[in-house]
């Protein structure tokens, strides 16, 4: 368990500071690209349709809308949907990037937290996480995964380890 709440604390969502994610990302340039966008500076809220795209050095975020709330310059949440809606991250110091996806991938900064809803995966070198609903308490450090409907299940792979080789020590 404690390898898949490491796989999901390296992964989940999009800006940068949502996760243990390459630190240098922090300090590269954010690009969105959308079909089109609304602005609104009055109610804080910024929306974005039609092929959704977010960059941010190795950090890459797709879906078909994105909803940006702020609360005077901070950001308070983010709403992205998409059919999946995609997230993919290089954390610090592991050689494969993070993805994740579901229909909605949700962002709260207080408290701060993600929540992946609708087909969620997140994957990293193998080890997948899927569930209808994937939600990580960033400030807890914890992960809780699945609903209350009784067909939807909690499913876990977890790839072996790599084999140590074994050095035999040369005959005299």
């Amino acid at each position: 368990m404690t390898r898949i709440i490491h796989l999901i604390l390296a992964t989940l969502l999009a800006i940068p500071s949502w996760s243990h994610a390459l630190s240098s990302d922090r300090d590269q340039p954010m690009m969105i690209e959308a079909d089109r966008v609304e602005l609104d500076d009055t109610k804080g809220v910024s929306i974005y349709t039609g092929n959704v795209k977010v960059t941010q050095g190795t950090l890459v975020l797709t879906g078909d809308r994105m909803v940006v709330h702020n609360k005077g310059n901070d950001i308070d949440k983010v709403l992205m949907d998409g059919n999946p809606a995609t997230y993919k991250q290089r954390p610090d110091g592991k050689e494969h990037d993070v993805h994740a996806q579901s229909r909605r991938m949700e962002y709260y900064t207080n408290p701060e937290h993600i929540i992946l809803l609708q087909q969620a995966e997140v994957n990293q070198a193998g080890d997948v996480l899927r569930s209808e609903r994937i939600v990580y308490d960033v400030v807890k450090d914890q992960v809780n995964a699945g609903t209350d409907k009784p067909d939807d299940r909690v499913i876990i792979t977890i790839q072996p380890k790599p084999k140590k080789e074994n050095k035999a020590t040369p005959a005299p």
